[in-house]
């Protein structure tokens, strides 16, 4: 009998470890930097309705540390694109390459707006890539 009440006392005790410790924060995976990131497609807008669009693109994996950010810089001059709209996403460490896609929000309806498109790093810093003047209208 005793020897079934220490099983059992070990088994809570093993539960209670499992189920109670705090699980520390998971770190992501981080990859090899990209020595040239290149936007291998689009950007094009992927979406316009109402006051919001959605521009989309893809690049080759830049790597470092999966928590990115999608970069759209626009205005309504093409030599004035002072308004920045960002939008988080995750890489995955094992693809090739990445699909990135920002939101850009409270657009005036019937309005031709210029971008170029980025991405960086959740602490800023830019991937180094940065694409050619584009256009859409909005609605």
């Amino acid at each position: 009998m005793n020897h079934l009440l220490a099983k059992l006392a070990l088994a809570f005790a093993a539960w209670v470890l499992l189920f109670s410790t705090p699980v520390a924060a998971q770190v992501s995976p981080t990859t090899k930097k990209s020595t040239h990131v290149e936007i291998t497609q689009g950007p094009e807008l992927e979406m316009t309705k109402g006051d919001r669009a959605i521009i989309r693109w893809t690049s080759n994996n830049p790597g470092g540390t999966p928590e990115r950010f999608a970069v759209a810089h626009y205005g309504t001059d093409p030599k004035n694109l002072t308004q920045m709209a960002k939008s988080p996403m995750r890489l995955n460490p094992g693809h090739s390459s990445a699909v990135f896609r920002v939101i850009i929000d409270d657009l005036q309806p019937r309005t031709t707006y210029y971008y170029t498109v980025d991405s960086m790093e959740s602490n800023g810093n830019s991937d180094g890539v940065k694409s050619p003047v584009a256009r859409f209208t909005t609605h």
